[in-house]
């Protein structure tokens, strides 16, 4: 009988029994139960880190009594017994209270449904409890994997709605935090845009990985108890399985492939605010973050910090060090626990970190300001379209780029020294620098020099793809759109799917138990 979700809990002995069910192993191989010392250090951290794991074992449970009920191997007045028992506990009823006392999740789980129903015995025919959470583990990942991506998509529309904002704001690019060439705010967000899409990509193959069931693996080799893996996987809603049952049980790159994509992805968003940090300062000023995504200091009264880019790039330093740590976990003998024992935690915290951080940059983009203005004014003093004039006098009068970009080095460091910027500058001062390089004048136009010089008509004249003149720009903005839209079908339709297929499997169970209370 199920007890009522108010009940209190049972509490368990060491070496206690119930319902045939040794807990902890007590009463088996064991003489005594666990010394307080592994209680308070490795049960206890290793139970920290698996509550996150719940519902997944809890579905695998229900998966593997369903498929050894229809196999005939649990006798059909147990079967029902046991899944009424699982079903409740799938609800986390108030009575129950996960101690580490009683060890990690899978026995914590194993003690309440002893405390109610004698079928308990039959929940471990054919299966170590690394395969429950092994399995809950993957059922876990593959949600978070989802939710990251929806973030990271969140924070690409941001980014492209961004740039189709600004696609004729001019700025200078920068290299080494120095003027490089015109450029337009548009073309230099979707600079993020494009990594972040192989992003998506890696986190859809990767989801593809994960989504494969270890279920029925035994420890090593399977079960002289028949599992029906294949039956299992599609109750779980896998989308095949891992065919080799030692590696399905104990392979560690799943866990590092994880932490791998989150990591890039993470990066990429971080080189962005790591920019934005740095044009938000007074020096800079090129952007400022809305009120919501700053922080005052408490005795600087001018202060505006730009908290949340110190968060980006903080948790990506954090999340950095974690990839290395599960890294060193899968360094161990072929079949060792903890090479996963410490991930079950990690790994699932590190995607909900790198969820808050994608989610909090889509917010930054959305709600922070560009100085366009300025931007434009610092452009037109500045020394950006250089290399447009060195290009122009290689086009124009066909002499070899080395040599132009020689004179015209000349040319910007006379002006810098007289605190002259590029449209001060003459042809006159053109043809000094040439005399001074080659020993003539240069025959460049009056004309070709001036638009040599024009921002407007440098940016316009980069034509080819990739680049950010109006036409190529276009292109990559609806490029982006239509990439983003896909990944988002394909995560909402992913996400449908697999709710449906664990929800069935509830309602199959409900369905099995029939009229038992």
């Amino acid at each position: 009988m199920v007890t009522q979700a108010n009940e209190p809990p049972v509490p368990f002995p060491h070496g206690d029994t119930r319902g045939g069910a040794s807990v902890l192993g007590v009463g088996g191989r064991l003489a005594t139960g666990p010394s307080m010392e592994l209680v308070q250090t490795a049960f206890a951290r290793e139970l920290a880190d698996q509550h996150t794991l719940f519902k997944g074992m809890s579905l695998a449970d229900i998966a593997h009594t369903i498929t050894l009920l229809e196999g005939g191997i649990i006798p059909p007045a147990e079967g029902p017994l046991l899944l009424n028992a699982l079903l409740a506990l799938h609800r986390y009823p108030s009575d129950f209270i996960p101690v580490p006392e009683q060890g990690d999740m899978y026995t914590n789980r194993e003690a309440w449904l002893a405390a109610h129903t004698s079928a308990v015995g039959w929940l471990g025919a054919g299966r170590a409890r690394r395969e429950s959470t092994t399995t809950g583990f993957r059922i876990t990942l593959r949600a978070y994997l989802r939710a990251f991506a929806e973030a990271l998509i969140k924070s690409g529309i941001a980014l492209v709605e961004r740039a189709d904002e600004y696609k004729s704001a001019l700025m200078a690019d920068y290299t080494y935090l120095q003027p490089a060439q015109p450029t337009t705010f548009a073309h230099y967000l979707l600079t993020f845009v494009y990594p972040l899409l192989r992003d998506l990509e890696r986190i859809q193959q990767l989801h593809a990985r994960i989504n494969q069931s270890p279920a029925g693996c035994g420890s090593v080799n399977g079960s002289r108890i028949p599992q029906n893996r294949t039956r299992q996987a599609a109750l779980l809603g896998f989308n095949g399985l891992i065919p080799h049952a030692r590696d399905a049980m104990w392979q560690p790159d799943s866990a590092f492939e994880v932490l791998s994509v989150v990591v890039m992805a993470l990066v990429n968003l971080d080189r962005l605010a790591e920019d934005l940090q740095i044009f938000a300062t007074a020096e800079f000023n090129l952007v400022e973050l809305a009120d919501g995504h700053s922080r005052a200091s408490v005795i600087m009264p001018q202060k505006k910090n730009p908290y949340a880019l110190n968060y980006v790039r903080g948790a990506t330093n954090e999340l950095s060090g974690t990839l290395q740590a599960v890294a060193a976990f899968g360094r161990t003998p072929s079949g060792q626990v903890d090479n996963r024992v410490f991930a079950y935690g990690d790994v699932p915290r590190a995607l909900e970190t790198a969820t808050g951080v994608a989610t909090l940059m889509a917010g930054v983009i959305t709600g922070m300001s560009f100085n366009a203005t300025l931007a434009q004014t610092r452009l037109l003093q500045g020394f950006a379209t250089a290399t447009d004039l060195a290009e122009t006098i290689t086009l124009e009068t066909g002499l070899d780029f080395r040599t132009a970009h020689r004179i015209v080095g000349r040319l910007v460091r006379t002006a810098a020294h007289t605190s002259h910027s590029m449209r001060d500058l003459t042809l006159s001062d053109l043809d000094a620098a040439a005399q001074a390089i080659m020993g003539h004048s240069l025959s460049l136009s009056e004309e070709a020099f001036t638009q040599a010089l024009n921002p407007a008509t440098a940016i316009a004249a980069r034509q080819d793809i990739g680049c950010a003149a109006s036409e190529p720009l276009s292109v990559m903005l609806v490029e982006c759109h239509t990439a983003l839209d896909g990944y988002l079908a394909w995560c909402q339709q992913t996400s449908q799917h697999i709710v449906a297929v664990e929800e069935e499997l509830v309602r199959h169970a409900e369905r099995l138990c029939g009229g038992v209370s």
